[in-house]
């Protein structure tokens, strides 16, 4: 294995993936060029040495992650704008690229409707079934609502041309970090062999976060009823929860953190078993034109010479 662990995502026509030091987003360019992205990254938990400790680490990861793959994705989908402008015959002066204040709104938006939908709307759905006083069968309604919101969800974006190029772009991903972990050729032949789903997976993690959520927000809502004398209401429950969001997100990246070192163990293996089926519906099996395309943002990522040409981004 591996000495040290590397992780990413899939973006537009591209990979997203970030080591110890660094961040690469490798993307396929509309002429078939590689264009690389590369950038210096310490993560905070390395910074600063309390938000290393365990729990704290996990949420602060958490959010670093989202603005890095935030960042990764616009970087890609101007990219892929840039390149669709040049097919219509623009000039390059007449590309324009993305506001940084667009890119605010679009994550204040994207996140506003997250939490709506992921999070207010299964909690109204486990109301309606008035188990406000059972703190555990309720979260266990709501949580189940979670998942099958989620499962809906990306299981519709398999149906988009668009979106199933990004789950062949994740599974390249997988197959490229399998390939540096055990110590293998990074070459797209030798990546493709390798299996698509990965313990560490943000996917898995999301099932981590919807299970651990349930027994946490038990324990909250069961404290809030003994303290006052009374369950909460929807919207105290909403607030609670939203409030325990840190302790969630920390404590299932500990688990997935734990799951990825112990993944051997055969009681590991269970427990890892349903965000691996998940991974089912967000990867498919990538082209080896898209595994090279992994392949370079690893060696990027690692600052490793590249075995094929490839273009430098310079940010102008």
């Amino acid at each position: 294995m591996a000495d040290f662990q590397v992780g990413g995502q899939a973006v537009i026509e591209g990979v997203m993936i970030r080591s110890a030091t660094h961040i690469s987003t490798a993307v396929r360019r509309a002429d078939n060029s590689i264009l690389v992205k590369t950038t210096e990254h310490t993560p905070l938990s390395k910074r600063y040495k309390f938000f290393a400790l365990p729990i704290i680490r996990g949420f602060i990861s958490l959010f670093e992650m989202m603005w890095i793959g935030i960042s990764s994705l616009n970087f890609s989908a101007e990219i892929a704008g840039q390149d669709i402008d040049l097919q219509e015959g623009k000039a390059p002066e007449e590309i324009k690229k993305t506001s940084s204040i667009m890119l605010a709104l679009s994550i204040v938006f994207a996140l506003g409707m997250g939490v709506v939908f992921f999070f207010f709307l299964p909690l109204w759905v486990a109301s309606l079934f008035g188990l406000g006083k059972d703190a555990l069968m309720f979260n266990v309604v709501a949580g189940s609502v979670r998942v099958v919101f989620f499962l809906g969800y990306v299981s519709l974006l398999t149906l988009f041309k668009d979106f199933r190029r990004i789950f062949e772009y994740h599974g390249a991903e997988h197959k490229s970090i399998w390939a540096w972990e055990m110590k293998d050729d990074l070459t797209a032949i030798a990546a493709k062999k390798y299996t698509t789903l990965h313990p560490r997976c943000g996917t898995s993690f999301i099932l981590i976060v919807a299970l651990f959520a349930i027994l946490i927000f038990a324990i909250s809502d069961t404290l809030f009823q003994v303290i006052t004398g009374q369950p909460p209401n929807l919207f105290v429950r909403f607030a609670l929860h939203f409030s325990l969001l840190p302790i969630v997100s920390g404590g299932s990246y500990e688990l997935l953190k734990l799951s990825g070192k112990t993944r051997d163990n055969k009681l590991t293996k269970i427990l890892i078993k349903p965000g691996l089926w998940l991974q089912l519906i967000t990867t498919k099996e990538p082209s080896l034109d898209q595994l090279e395309v992994a392949i370079v943002a690893v060696k990027a990522s690692l600052q490793m010479p590249q075995d094929i040409e490839v273009r430098e981004f310079a940010d102008a």
